[in-house]
């Protein structure tokens, strides 16, 4: 009994000690919970000051990376030949050899990229693109080399509608993009427009609920991939020689359609130079003259009902080599002046029908004649026709197969025509 007394004397000065230290912790606990809650409502109070006097806060949500891409495979079979191949840029002239079969297969329009979305709760939203495919000059058809399709920054003043991009991205003029399996997309076929790098303010207004009245606009890198008289290697092409960038705008009117889906009319243009150093009869040069280049441009694209959508674009203007117009050519060296030239597309798209998918368009780009000089080595092309069909098949939602069948003919300046079907297969993946 005396040997228990003692155990529950012990066990009861334990149980008064855990008593005691429970009623202490509780005691910490709750003046440690004031502190936090003190210091919590002071925090709010300076966030709030700081946001009063126009200072940015730091974001709760970190930057944000969205990796993506596609992997295709394209076979083609051509009747004739054609420039360049793994795509279809116009078909040669077949007065030295006619219907000359050919056969390509590659995987270069394979892309990989990155969108960049900066944290959420800031005055200005940053973001972000950097993307690539493979139609880099690469040593070999299976030894390509990377080539950058975007790599650009925005940020956008949402409470404005307004926002800032810089770096490299599509041109503001002529958005869309013909709907096609070939990589062109319809460049020199009557689509012009490529990607270069910009500074690109953009200002939307709200005109209704579901109606926007939009404004790009912004200077340009000038490209001419020519340098006339000098050809060392650091010397600039005729674009950036000129001194000055290539301005481009456009304005564009989003409205409801007949399904209610967005529809949109855009008027753009680019006005630019390049510079051309001149010689006397012994080489030695004298001067420069400067030419321009110059585009108007209209583009609609209208949902007729969820699955039939049409879309067309126009275009005119000179020296549009740059911009993958004028079939390729843009200044005549002989003649000493732009080349002028005038195109267009259009083209319905069909579906979804379940996993069917189908576009059908046509485009022309076209030359005068009379604006560009006669080369019997190279024969001036005057008019670059395209039609196509294609259909496609979602195997998974990420896998596609492609078939597409086209009809082109190049015209030329003394020298005969040129004329050719396509049939081209493509396999697609996209992550």
């Amino acid at each position: 009994m005396k040997h228990q007394a003692r155990w529950f004397g012990v066990m009861a000065a334990f149980a008064g000690s855990g008593m005691l230290s429970l009623a202490t912790a509780a005691d910490d606990s709750a003046a440690l919970k004031a502190q936090v809650d003190k210091l919590s409502t002071e925090l709010g109070q300076v966030k709030a000051a700081l946001a009063e006097k126009g200072v940015m806060v730091a974001a709760k949500k970190p930057i944000d990376l969205q990796f993506y891409g596609i992997i295709k495979a394209d076979a083609a079979r051509d009747s004739s030949r054609i420039s360049v191949g793994n795509f279809a840029r116009w078909v040669e002239s077949e007065g030295a050899l006619s219907d000359d079969d050919q056969f390509s297969l590659t995987a270069n329009q394979t892309r990989l990229g990155v969108l960049v979305s900066g944290p959420e709760g800031l005055a200005i939203k940053g973001s972000g693109q950097v993307e690539v495919d493979f139609y880099g000059n690469g040593a070999a058809e299976n030894k390509p080399d990377l080539m950058m399709r975007h790599a650009f920054l925005k940020a956008e003043w949402t409470d404005l509608n307004f926002s800032l991009l810089a770096g490299q991205t599509f041109d503001i003029i002529s958005p869309l993009a013909m709907p096609t399996v070939n990589y062109t997309v319809g460049w020199w076929q009557g689509n012009i427009g490529y990607r270069r790098p910009q500074i690109r303010l953009t200002q939307g207004l709200k005109l209704a609920d579901d109606v926007e009245l939009k404004f790009e606009g912004g200077p340009t890198r000038s490209i001419t991939d020519r340098k006339f008289v000098y050809t060392g290697t650091t010397d600039p092409d005729s674009g950036a020689d000129a001194g000055f960038p290539t301005l481009q705008g456009r304005v564009s009117l989003s409205f409801p359609s007949l399904n209610g889906k967005a529809a949109t009319l855009g008027v753009s243009g680019h006005w630019g130079r390049e510079e051309q150093h001149t010689t006397n009869t012994v080489g030695a040069v004298t001067g420069h003259d400067k030419y321009d280049t110059w585009s108007g441009n209209v583009d609609i694209k209208v949902p007729i009902t969820d699955t039939f959508l049409l879309q067309a674009e126009g275009f005119t203007g000179k020296s549009l080599s740059a911009y993958l117009g004028g079939i390729g050519q843009g200044f005549d060296a002989g003649l000493k002046e732009s080349i002028p030239a005038h195109g267009g597309w259009a083209a319905a798209s069909l579906g979804p029908f379940g996993k069917w998918q189908f576009n059908l368009g046509a485009g022309m780009d076209e030359v005068e004649a009379d604006d560009i000089s006669a080369n019997a080595k190279a024969p001036p092309r005057l008019t670059n026709l395209v039609c196509f069909g294609n259909g496609s098949y979602a195997l998974t939602p990420n896998l596609q197969l492609a078939l597409e069948l086209s009809y082109m003919k190049t015209t030329y300046k003394d020298a005969p025509d040129g004329d050719n079907w396509r049939q081209q297969f493509a396999a697609i993946y996209k992550f």
